[in-house]
């Protein structure tokens, strides 16, 4: 497996990592978590990213991390516990971090990221941004001079905010998530190019789309449910036909796009089996894609070069818009709240 510096941190990464949302009972819980943590090694995968926010995933990781015996660079991140949440008392923070701490069952995190710290109507994460300040930021200086984390990170869904507190230079590692994939580009206008500046490592989370890119939908396309714009039916016809003309499967094509950006450190992988994780490593072992695919698949992007304002964020394709979940999905989308 190719490893990357991860940016500042120096750490030497995995190009694939486990995303953590499904080493939990979402999935197949403790047991098929320690399977996929110890294929994981075999294969040279070397890090995981986990989440207060991922169900139970960090206890399920720490429990499935007992008795490894290869060291794994663990990412979990400061939101959402304790309820009520408030990311200005730092005491609260603090007892979140030491509670990661106890159920992964280390003494150190490698990297502590902010939990969507671009969403301002959702958590008030920051008391300035010029300059950046909150309590979040002194309790990662803490924790740093204290030795229970090694580095510090962002982990957003937006690109203009977190661009700018990208620029505030306080972080190692920045997570962005929907922005950068075979058909989206938003990230690599602004956000990645102010990364790459700081030295900053890049996480490249949902390269699949939550599965949109992966999973085929023709007919649901062509009769264009009432969420899809005329533009985004065409780029996702285009799209279909390329992958009719090279034979690769979505999956394949959407890992094969981002290792080809040198840019990119790791890619989460939101491994539910064994056999997702081999067959994501099998994809990525074959290397960067022709030259010939990734300037079709820029013409393509460039077909929808920014997000209709009321597209749902995850395409709900291959699923009723308005079935259990689904409408509520997409009315918080609209009005700002996913």
């Amino acid at each position: 497996m190719e490893t990357r510096k991860l940016g500042r941190t120096n750490l030497d990464i995995s190009v694939i990592s486990i995303g953590g949302l499904y080493t939990s009972s979402l999935a197949g819980g403790e047991s098929e978590t320690r399977r996929i943590l110890q294929r994981a090694i075999e294969l040279g995968v070397n890090a995981i990213d986990t989440a207060p926010g991922y169900a139970d995933s960090e206890l399920t990781v720490g429990q499935a991390m007992a008795g490894l015996d290869a060291p794994l660079i663990i990412t979990t991140k400061l939101g959402g516990r304790p309820q009520p949440f408030d990311p200005q008392q730092i005491d609260a923070l603090r007892e979140s971090v030491d509670e990661s701490l106890r159920l992964l069952g280390r003494d150190q995190i490698d990297i502590l990221m902010i939990h969507e710290p671009d969403r301002p109507q959702q958590f008030p994460w920051w008391s300035s941004y010029d300059p950046l300040a909150g309590p979040a930021l002194e309790l990662m200086d803490e924790l740093k001079t204290a030795g229970k984390i090694r580095f510090t990170g962002l982990a957003g869904t937006t690109v203009t905010e977190m661009t700018s507190l990208v620029r505030s230079n306080r972080f190692d590692v920045v997570l962005s998530a929907f922005n950068y994939n075979v058909l989206f580009r938003e990230a690599k206008q602004t956000l990645i190019p102010t990364a790459v500046a700081n030295g900053m490592g890049i996480v490249l989370s949902s390269v699949m789309g939550q599965g949109f890119l992966t999973k085929r939908a023709d007919e649901q396309v062509r009769s264009q449910p009432i969420w899809l714009s005329t533009a985004r039916q065409e780029q996702l016809l285009a799209y279909y036909g390329l992958l009719d003309e090279t034979g690769l499967a979505g999956a394949e094509m959407c890992l094969r796009f981002a290792i080809s950006d040198p840019d990119i450190s790791t890619i989460p992988i939101g491994c539910k089996t064994v056999e997702h994780l081999e067959s994501s490593v099998a994809s990525v072992e074959k290397g960067p894609l022709p030259r010939d695919i990734m300037d079709r698949l820029d013409e393509i992007a460039a077909m929808v070069p920014y997000r209709p304002f009321e597209e749902p964020m995850i395409l709900p394709l291959g699923k009723e818009y308005f079935g259990p979940g689904i409408a509520n999905m997409g009315a918080a989308v609209q009005v700002g709240k996913l």
